[in-house]
């Protein structure tokens, strides 16, 4: 008996992987027919299979394949097993009821999964009177992969209404607002249990939400009072500018008194797509590649996976840049690692050493600096503590204590779970808090050497005296800190909810027909405007029909949906007729290049240069690392640095940016950019990375370094009439230990030695002239940040071969 089952097994195993030809295929399930495990329904264009299957995935040790069955829908013609649908998410077919399972049309017209009599799952007919009076009842698979029981119009019951984490083309998000039918969309626990998970997506009267349950907590939402009209103008741009959805599908919008739903429509049959809601708590619009014979992502929202509330566990830290982007805080393991490799890390990872409770009054425990990442959520305040070491015995004083932080001389301790500590490197978070985890004293770890190029650990703080130093660059940290990403409230629009689709009237009227002009180059002209609620905006306006589109789509591709403290705000858009323009946030301090050429300008302190660098290193990190795809901006200068109300930083134009898929690692494009911030490798003509980003801004920061053009020539030799380009010089003098006369000489001496060699040796790192030499910007980011420490940088020998042969000769014999 137990070899015939397992015969029988193998088979229907085999049978799932080798679908049935399109012309043996049977779409129907009529009333007194059943499914056994191992047939199937096909849809009649044969692009989708319902029927019994085992969840399986290969992971870093292996096959994992679930021992229980379930009832799904999945695409015939993709190698890669991905269902849409699941009937019995919470209700597996068990190994014991594999032999007898079914699916049949029961006597009152439902759909049922049963065992030997016993019901698995059942769909939920709510007219049933009709259904049992229909002798013709039966079940179809549809060509848009909805399992529908009856027939238009009597449509009794669909898959569609009761959708699993999965949304296919023709299938509508929304609500019913007469019968308040919400169709809610639930994230699988893990890769092998498509059972319920923790995050759902729903529409309702108050408009879109992402939230988790169990706690409950909506982390992401659209308001129905902002203008969905807005948002899918917005995403069909997005779709129209994406060579993988470009002519391929539409999304649409309907609300009228009976519902109000999304929908997006397939124009090319041939194609695969579907929208999912990951187990991380994303939506993700992913694409099958038939190149790659894989999905490809080319959309997700939150842009930052560590936005989904918990989704890393208890005691973790949430890095959206990572990959994975969930991490054990120092001294703690997973909990559960199979769940981990599973892409489930809810369950987060726990303590390696238990805490001294010995005596709360000279606990031996010690704390571990975790600095720039958001603060956990339900901290207990301590009013009494008014010094950092008050917070820190404060925390002592209870064992149940895992963390505290001391920020505007306010303590906050933690009991119990430490849930959301995300990390300043991804794309929404920008906390610049500081988190000191409780350790037993045997787990602190040691002070790591520094090495050259690769990274290297954060020095930890291991004493009171260190708490006290951290403390000082926190208050330094929280005076320049940044403001928020979004100013006054535009046309009901709230910070974070998309860019609005403006009319060129409204726009003429804002900038008073574009009188008031800011500046201008060869894209068009930029104008300053004001809005109905006082709010100041700066409008692009794009000339020429073939450029300006061009300008106009790799702007809205690129920071449309995107939003970081050092990238310019995209506020909105007008496409009408053959004009483009763009609405962006206001900058009132002007571009950089302005207060660092122009002697009239503004002399900027070395402290506002050094937190300019950190910050355009920080903007860079992002798009190169942060994104769906990576974007190149192509043209980082002094020109497209914009300053805010404090001199923060902020990246703008983005009408050269690049793209590159997170598969791919170049990208051959047409040649853009400005002379003097050029990468060789635009010379050469080859397939460019985000390095030609960290040669450009390598040249930027020998500017903000000395206010001198990175062209300039200077003499090498007082008896000479040798000339070299400044950044030569400038790694000439780095060698020599003698930086101090590179800075610029209108700071009159005032700066920090240190920090000026350390913005010359990353500068020169960044411009060399191979490109692996150079170091990524989330490098760069550390080095100018004091957390890691690089060699000296070797002379390039293209720059010194153009300018100065006797320069090169001289450090090749050194």
């Amino acid at each position: 008996m137990t070899t015939l089952l397992y015969i029988s097994l193998v088979l229907l195993l085999f049978s799932l992987h080798g679908a049935p030809p399109c012309s043996a295929a049977n779409d129907t399930l009529a009333a007194g027919e059943s499914l056994a495990v191992g047939e199937k329904l096909v849809s009649r264009n044969g692009r989708f299979t319902l029927g019994f299957f085992q969840p399986s995935v290969v992971s870093k040790s292996g096959n994992i394949t679930s021992p229980n069955w379930y009832l799904g829908i999945w695409f015939s013609n993709i190698s890669v097993l991905t269902t849409v649908w699941v009937a019995n998410r919470d209700n597996p077919v068990t190994a014991l009821q594999l032999n007898l399972a079914q699916l049949k049309i029961s006597k009152d017209g439902n759909l049922v999964i049963s065992s030997n009599d016993s019901i698995i799952w059942s769909s939920t007919i709510v007219n049933r009177t009709a259904a049992t009076t229909m002798n013709t009842t039966s079940a179809i698979l549809s060509n848009d992969g909805n399992l529908v029981i009856g027939s238009s119009p009597n449509v009794l019951w669909q898959s569609f209404d009761y959708p699993s984490d999965v949304l296919l083309p023709g299938a509508k998000f929304g609500w019913n607002k007469i019968t308040n039918f919400v169709r809610k969309f639930t994230s699988k626990k893990n890769l092998i249990d498509p059972g319920l998970g923790l995050y759902y997506v729903e529409l309702d009267n108050t408009g879109i939400g992402l939230s988790r349950s169990n706690p409950f907590k909506t982390y992401w939402s659209w308001s129905s009072e902002k203008s969905s009209n807005n948002l899918i103008s917005l995403l069909n741009q997005l779709i129209s500018i994406n060579p993988q959805t470009r002519g391929r599908i539409n999304m649409t919008y309907v609300n009228n008194n009976e519902e109000e739903y999304y929908e997006y429509i397939l124009l090319d049959q041939s194609y695969y797509i579907y929208v999912l809601l990951d187990i991380s708590g994303q939506i993700e619009i992913n694409v099958w590649s038939q190149e790659k014979q894989s999905w490809q992502q080319v959309y997700a929202q939150p842009a930052d996976p560590c936005t989904a509330y918990a989704t890393c566990g208890p005691f973790t830290v949430c890095n959206g840049i990572s990959r994975p982007f969930c991490d054990c805080m120092e001294s703690f393991s997973q909990k559960s690692p199979r769940d981990w490799e599973l892409d489930n890390r809810t369950a987060g990872c726990f303590r390696n050493t238990p805490l001294d409770c010995r005596n709360t009054t000279s606990s031996s425990d010690v704390f571990h600096t975790i600095a720039r990442v958001t603060l956990p959520s339900n901290p207990q305040s301590v009013d009494n503590a008014t010094t950092q070491s008050q917070c820190a015995q404060a925390c002592l004083s209870y064992c149940t204590c895992n963390a505290y932080s001391y920020v505007n001389s306010r303590c906050s301790i933690w009991h119990g779970d430490l849930l959301s500590v995300n990390k300043n490197d991804g794309i929404d978070n920008n906390s610049e808090d500081v988190l000191y985890l409780r350790l037993a004293a045997k787990d602190m770890p040691s002070l790591s050497k520094s090495k050259s190029k690769p990274i290297v650990g954060v020095v930890i703080a291991a004493s009171i005296t260190g708490f006290v130093l951290v403390m000082l660059m926190l208050i330094l940290l929280i005076l320049r800190k940044k403001f928020g990403l979004c100013g006054a409230p535009l046309h009901d629009s709230r910070c974070g909810g998309g860019i609005l689709a403006f009319r060129y009237s409204d726009l003429c009227h804002a900038t008073k027909n574009f009188s008031e002009k800011l500046g201008g180059g060869g894209f068009g002209s930029v104008f300053k405007g004001e809005l109905s609620d006082s709010t100041i905006i700066a409008v692009k306006k794009l000339d020429g029909a073939r450029q300006g589109e061009k300008q106009f789509r790799a702007e809205v591709s690129s920071i449309g949906l995107i939003q970081h403290i050092n990238l310019v705000k995209l506020i909105g858009f007008c496409c009408e007729g053959d004009e483009r323009l763009l609405v962006y946030e206001h900058m009132v301090n002007g571009s950089l290049d302005a207060h660092l050429f122009q002697s009239k300008a503004t002399v900027l302190n070395w402290a506002t240069r050094y937190n300019l660098a950190i910050g355009v290193a920080r903007g860079l990190s992002y798009l190169h690392q942060s994104c769906n795809e990576c974007i190149i901006h192509c043209d980082i200068k002094p020109e497209n640095i914009l300053l805010d109300a404090t001199f923060g930083p902020k990246i703008a134009d983005f009408g050269m940016a690049a793209f590159v898929g997170r598969n791919f690692s170049r990208v051959l494009t047409t040649f853009r950019g400005t002379v003097g911030y050029l990468a060789p490798e635009w010379i050469s003509g080859v397939a460019i990375t985000p390095k030609v980003d960290v040669y450009s801004f390598g040249m930027l920061l020998l500017e903000i370094l000395s206010g001198r053009r990175n062209s300039h020539k200077v003499n090498t030799d007082n008896n000479s009439d040798q000339v070299a380009f400044f950044p030569v010089q400038a790694i000439s003098k780095l060698h020599e230990g003698d930086v101090k006369c590179l800075v610029d000489p209108r700071l009159n001496s005032d700066f920090r030695l240190e920090e000026a060699e350390r913005v010359c040796k990353i500068a020169c790192w960044c411009i060399q002239e191979n490109e692996f030499d150079r170091p990524t910007m989330s490098e760069v980011v550390r080095v100018l940040e004091g957390l890691q420490e690089l060699d000296m940088p070797p002379m390039p020998r293209l720059l010194a071969a153009l300018t100065d042969c006797s320069v090169l000769a001289h450090y090749d014999s050194s």
